[in-house]
């Protein structure tokens, strides 16, 4: 089969396509034949060897990239009852998508109904469950309150727009230009900012009475974190989740004091993924928006698997305004 590997830890130049050996499904797992893998910011911080030393996202080159995939089991291996050759099945959390076949353990995968898409399906796996967890169980964000969503125009920020609003939330959203204002607009936010033109944070203490926001979803990292903290009321909630602009090294705990005594988290995806009730939990409620029509999911791409590096080019450019994919058989 094909498969796109890190060979070395580096840029985009780093990704190689290669023949491999269709892997064989083990006790409790399942292969899977893949029709779209997810490009996501984690691919490119695996890919630079931002994740070289995490035990949750171990790695060592070379390897397959790409922890989002959806497509249709082919081979259930032994001790699998649940899925059966033909299931139409996603998952995330598992390395080794960024290929046309996989293995993956049966309780990671989540069985995707007849009226979602399979790029859809993938979309709502790793992105749209991470806008899932952020609003639902990190800060279970309530009607009456507000937040901050740096990005909002990028894949995980268009759906975490729609869920803050559904729960009854008032949105402040950062964007790059005035066409993502515009999308983050029509997805439900309140108030759009252009980052590049404003200071975010004046414009929020202003817009708020300098009470500030309940909670800052920050996926943009270095650049923004400063200013994420100065948004924040009194004892509020300050979510690093990504690095878009590089990684955020270091916050100093008197900082935070000084902010309004502020809280800082910066969480793994796979603390609120951690097992298949949680999984398909909230995948099964991300589906059941889709289907009643209350969430819009924009995929923006698709690429074949062996143009990989130039979906990474295009997601760290922020030439995007939605999800990524990789048609494995394209």
């Amino acid at each position: 089969m094909k498969a796109v590997h890190v060979t070395r830890y580096g840029g985009p130049e780093v990704l190689a396509l290669v023949e491999t050996a269709v892997p064989e499904p083990g006790e409790g797992e399942a292969l899977v034949r893949l029709d779209y893998a997810g490009v996501n910011f984690i691919d490119v911080y695996t890919r630079k060897g931002e994740y070289a030393k995490s035990v949750t996202y171990a790695n060592r080159p070379p390897f397959t990239l790409g922890r989002e995939g959806a497509g249709t089991v082919t081979e259930p291996g032994p001790g699998v009852d649940e899925f059966a050759s033909g299931d139409r099945v996603a998952y995330c959390l598992v390395p080794g998508a960024y290929a046309e076949y996989a293995v993956v353990p049966a309780w990671r995968l989540v069985k995707v109904p007849e009226t979602v898409s399979l790029p859809v399906a993938t979309t709502l796996m790793l992105q749209g469950c991470t806008a899932h967890y952020l609003s639902h169980s990190l800060f279970p964000i309530e009607a009456g309150q507000s937040c901050l969503i740096h990005a909002a125009a990028g894949g995980v920020g268009q759906l975490l727009v729609q869920l803050a609003k559904l729960r009854g939330a008032e949105v402040f959203a950062t964007v790059g230009s005035e066409e993502k204002a515009s999308l983050a607009r029509a997805r439900g936010a309140d108030h759009t900012i252009l980052y590049r033109a404003e200071d975010f944070a004046a414009v929020v203490g202003e817009l708020t009475g300098g009470r500030g926001v309940d909670v800052v979803y920050d996926s943009v990292g270095k650049a923004t974190i400063e200013g994420s903290m100065r948004c924040l009321k009194r004892r509020g909630m300050l979510v690093n989740f990504g690095g878009a602009s590089g990684m955020v090294e270091a916050v100093e705990p008197l900082a935070l004091a000084e902010a309004g005594s502020v809280f800082f988290t910066r969480p793994h995806m796979a603390d609120y993924m951690r097992d298949p009730v949680e999984i398909r939990g909230r995948a099964g409620e991300m589906f059941e928006h889709v289907q009643s029509g209350r969430l819009e999911v924009n995929v923006d791409r698709q690429y074949p698997l062996a143009e990989a590096a130039r979906a990474h080019r295009d997601l760290e450019a922020r030439k995007t305004t939605g999800k990524l994919l990789l048609d494995t058989h394209g």
